[in-house]
Parts: C-alpha cells; sequence; structure tokens
C-alpha cells in the first residue's frame, strides 16, 4: 500500500499533536511541508514541529503534485476557503471541525468533492477513541437494549481564563453548540445513527464578555446557553445543553438510556467529555446492583469485565489517549482499499445542519427537520494499525 503525502496549512497550537501522532504510522502518512499565511513565522514553527520543509504559500502547496491530502488546522472561519482550494487543486481534504463556519459552506464543499470525485474527512476523530468505541461495542452487542433516550451537557464558563483570543467564541459561528457541539453530536451519531428533527430554547448571561488575560471586554452577539431536543432517526429523544454560562456541574458529559439499562461518560469536567479519547464508562443494568466501570480500576470491586458481553479493554485499542490525526489515517487508508472512511465529511456536514439547526431552532421557536443523513460509521476494527 502506498504511503500517501500530506501537507499541512495552518501551524498553531493543535498542529502539535497532530504531527506528533501522524509520525507514528511513516508507512501510512508523510507529512511532506507546510503553509500559512506568514511564511517567517512559519519557519519558526515548522522547526519546532520538526517538518522539514516550508512551502513560499499556501497557493504552493496546493500546487505540488505530490501532495495527495491537505490537512487543514486553520481557524473555522477559514475552513470553507481552503477546503475548497484543496478539492480545486484535485487533493483529498482532512479538516479540522467544524466542516465549514456555516452549513452552506459545507454544502458546496461536499459538492465539489463530488463533483471531483475526491474525498473529505472531518474532525473531530475522537469517537474512534478507546471510549466512544467501547460504548459502541456495547449498544451493539445489545447490552443496554435499545435506546430510547439520553442527555448530552458541555457546560462550563467559556474559554476566558485559557485562551488568549476569544472574541470569536461569542460572534456567529462561535459559541458553545458551534465550538464545543461537534465532539457531542459526533459522537452520538457514531452511536445512534443519523438525527431526524431539533427544537431548542436559547439565552444569555451577558452582553459583554471580561477577558482577564487581557484586562479588555468582547461584546457577545450570540446567545451563550442553549438547551435542545433532538429525534434519532432511531427513535432515540436526546436532549443537549451547551453552555458558556455555567460555573460548574457534576452532570455526566454523556448518558444514554436503553430498555435493558443506563451507560454513561461518568466524568463531570467538560474536559472529560466526547472531546477526548479515553475515560471512564459507567454501566447500569436491570440485573446490577449497582454502577460498574469500563475499565475497571484496579483494586476497585466492579462489575467484572468479562461478564461483559464483546468487551474490549481500552488497552486493545490503542487510541484511549489523545490520538488527534487517526480519522486521517484512516482516510489514507479508506481511499486505497476503496471504501468510506470513518471520519468521512457527510457525518461532518449533518453534524453542522444538527448544530446550526439547534442555534436557529431557538430563534424561531420550532422543530426543525433535517435535510441530511449520513452512515453510521464502521466501528474501529481492533486491528486497526497501533501507534
Amino acid at each position: 500500500m502506498r504511503k500517501m503525502k500530506v501537507g499541512l496549512i495552518g501551524v498553531g497550537d493543535i498542529s502539535n499533536k497532530y504531527v506528533d501522532n501522524l509520525k507514528q504510522y511513516p508507512d501510512i502518512v508523510e507529512i511532506k511541508g507546510c503553509a500559512a499565511r506568514n511564511y517567517e513565522k512559519t519557519c519558526g514553527r515548522a522547526k519546532t514541529l520538526g517538518i522539514d520543509f516550508v512551502y513560499p504559500s499556501v497557493d504552493a502547496l496546493l500546487a505540488d503534485p505530490e501532495i495527495d491530502i491537505v490537512l487543514n488546522l486553520t481557524t473555522p472561519d477559514a475552513h470553507a476557503k481552503y477546503n475548497l482550494a484543496a478539492l480545486a487543486a484535485g487533493k483529498h481534504v482532512y479538516t479540522e471541525k467544524p466542516l465549514a463556519a456555516t452549513f452552506a459552506e459545507g454544502k458546496q464543499i461536499m459538492d465539489l468533492a463530488r463533483e471531483k470525485g475526491l474525498t473529505v474527512c472531518c474532525a473531530p476523530d475522537t469517537f474512534l477513541g478507546g471510549r466512544v468505541q467501547t460504548m459502541r461495542e456495547q449498544i451493539d452487542a445489545g447490552l443496554i437494549g435499545k435506546i430510547t433516550g439520553g442527555e448530552a451537557a458541555m457546560l462550563c464558563h467559556g474559554w476566558e481564563c485559557y485562551h488568549p483570543n476569544v472574541a470569536f467564541y461569542y460572534r456567529p459561528g462561535g459559541g458553545p453548540t458551534l465550538d464545543m457541539g461537534p465532539y457531542y453530536l459526533t459522537a452520538l451519531v457514531s452511536l445512534l445513527g443519523p438525527v431526524e428533527a431539533v427544537t431548542a430554547m436559547s439565552s444569555r448571561s451577558s452582553d459583554t464578555r471580561y477577558l482577564p488575560t487581557t484586562g479588555k471586554t468582547v461584546p457577545v452577539e450570540i446567545d451563550t446557553h442553549v438547551s435542545g431536543v433532538l429525534r434519532f432517526a432511531s427513535g432515540a429523544v436526546v436532549s443537549a445543553t451547551f453552555s458558556f454560562d455555567v460555573w460548574d456541574s457534576v452532570r455526566p458529559r454523556l448518558e444514554l438510556y436503553g430498555t435493558e439499562g443506563t451507560l454513561l461518560m461518568a466524568e463531570p469536567d467538560p474536559n472529560s467529555g466526547p472531546n477526548i479519547f479515553g475515560g471512564e464508562i459507567w454501566l447500569r443494568r436491570k440485573e446490577d446492583f449497582r454502577w460498574g466501570q469500563m475499565p475497571r480500576p484496579a483494586g476497585v470491586e466492579s462489575l467484572p469485565f468479562e461478564k461483559i458481553p464483546n468487551t474490549r479493554p481500552f488497552s486493545e485499542t490503542g487510541h484511549d489517549r489523545n490520538s488527534r490525526g487517526i480519522g486521517l489515517v484512516d482516510q489514507a487508508l479508506a481511499i486505497q482499499e476503496g471504501r468510506m472512511a470513518r471520519a468521512d465529511a457527510q457525518m461532518g456536514l449533518h453534524v453542522l445542519e444538527v448544530l446550526e439547526s439547534l442555534v436557529e431552532a431557538a430563534k424561531q421557536e420550532k422543530w426543525l427537520h433535517m435535510t441530511t443523513t449520513c452512515v453510521r460509521p464502521a466501528i474501529l476494527p481492533k486491528d486497526f494499525p497501533q501507534k
């Protein structure tokens, strides 16, 4: 199988983990070079990242006939611009989430990809991590029966204390729903299949936000607390709350309710939800006396792992830690194997429509029905290449 060459656009902080992880698969992918708006700064970053070649411009990268896949790690407002340019240049695309800043732009990307016969894949690929894949395995095995409902909760007070430039998060195209929602919705769609319809209500706690990192304030142009209901084509009804207005919460990040039991992500920390690859799972079935944990912590009395059908410990997946970029590795294999990649942007476009519809449904105070659907991605096999 031919090694596929990757051109990286955008060398911000998130590129560190992508580059480190992709280097673990030298027989499958190779980062040939990178480009960004400022050539001199990009050269400095490339040295830090261990990338040997810097293109003088993004156009030069796109013109390189050796580049097979463009990895787009630019800011969300630039995703559509560079995704469309890469496709126009005949390159496959792997882009950070979301697929585009708007659903309309996302449709343009997918239309051009179909016209060109190229693939587009979209982060987040955290759904390929050990936790969500273990949940998927248990759902498919019927461990909690037919899923009838669930809850998703991304509750925090924004990123002002961590990020020096958060103004974007409080403008149209930002906010908790479009920023963090892709992690939660991608996990849910990978577990339950596509969404059929949504409704929501929303509010904002303040018209300005103080940024302690700069001592300045920025205007809040969007609602920062969105609470919605999603009806899945499978029949499951899931409530979802995305908020930058909550100081703290002990709610699980994600819970699924089935006819035979409940499966949930245990940690309430907003940085321990579907936006990470590993983490603890709790299980309670009708025949169990207490909650069981997967994987079972050493020395802790809990539901015996061997009694749970078809369970694979996280250690067998190899992706229970930060594995950003594993979706691109799967894309490279899928292109040559002639199959759909697990992070195919068909799902990314559907997720973008769902999230945008939640925001719009709150404005209109009505139910909105989805115009897109997607294939539930195949589970990651146990023999998938390890780092």
